[in-house]
């Protein structure tokens, strides 16, 4: 009686209120005829991978840079007209490279515009800003700015597409920590000039980086920043150069090495995905 029970049931179907001769563990042989792995995998090389891995390198140093130019004016060796004097002329050339063709009168007009509004507030405000976090102590003040531009970096855009990525905190984390370390400085044109580098480290050069980045340009960015850290401080010279070689010749060999055990599945239970219709995909939908 149970196996003339069993010939007569319904076969299984992929519908919940259909199923109901079926217990609700039962899996049917056919459930999994649509499972496809690792579909749109993409192998990367090892060379792909240094070349893709440079752009978080380059933020690296593009923080040390800033943190030297610091050092620099908290030692008092470099006076802040000697920094800002060249940081303003290299600002002005990437402006042109970056620019290119596309510059005309009125374009440089109204960047000009942006440029004297944004150096003239920030003369003004920089005695308040210098003092804003002077009662804070020291360690407190380079913890803090220990943690927001390690925020930084976490949160750049390396030109993926991932929720994680924020340029606003990345930003405003960047010029967080430029304001705490100027009040370490001994005036307000020294935070002045600290302000005018963040600005142009974390502002200008991402824009100007992101449009015209070759792999090749963190040659020499690492080397000079070498030589900075060489007359500033060994240990640190010996820190960046080993990060940075790890990050980017040990990361990708290990990241290479690690793909053969990527494994994706696919199948009917994945989420649907809505499709814009375009000129291309039209006719198709229709």
């Amino acid at each position: 009686m149970a196996r003339t029970t069993q010939t007569k049931r319904k076969p299984w179907i992929k519908n919940l209120y259909s199923n109901r001769e079926y217990p609700d563990n039962y899996t049917d042989a056919s459930f999994l005829k649509d499972l496809r792995t690792n579909l749109h995998v993409r192998i990367y090389t090892y060379r792909e991978a240094i070349a893709g891995i440079t752009v978080l390198n380059n933020q690296i140093s593009c923080i040390a840079g800033f943190l030297m130019l610091y050092q620099m004016m908290l030692s008092d060796t470099t006076s802040p007209t000697t920094i800002l004097l060249p940081s303003c002329a290299i600002t002005g050339l990437g402006y042109l490279c970056y620019r290119g063709r596309r510059l005309s009168m009125s374009l440089l007009g109204e960047d000009s515009k942006t440029l004297v509004t944004v150096f003239l507030f920030g003369y003004i405000f920089s005695p308040m800003l210098h003092t804003l976090t002077q009662a804070i102590s020291t360690d407190t003040i380079y913890t803090m700015s220990f943690f927001v531009f390690l925020a930084n970096l976490i949160f750049t855009d390396y030109g993926l597409e991932v929720a994680m990525v924020s340029k606003a905190i990345s930003l405003n984390a960047a010029i967080f920590g430029a304001i705490c370390l100027a009040s370490r400085l001994s005036t307000s044109y020294h935070a002045f000039v600290l302000l005018v580098e963040a600005a142009i480290f974390f502002v200008l050069y991402p824009i100007m980086t992101a449009g015209i980045w070759n792999p090749m340009f963190l040659l020499p960015i690492f080397i000079t920043c070498c030589a900075a850290l060489y007359w500033i401080s060994h240990s640190v010279l010996w820190l960046y150069a080993t990060t940075t070689i790890f990050i980017n010749f040990v990361c990708p060999f290990i990241f290479v090495q690690q793909q053969k055990y990527k494994f994706n599945i696919h199948g009917p239970w994945d989420e649907a995905i809505v499709e814009e219709n375009t000129d291309k995909n039209l006719d198709e939908n229709l």
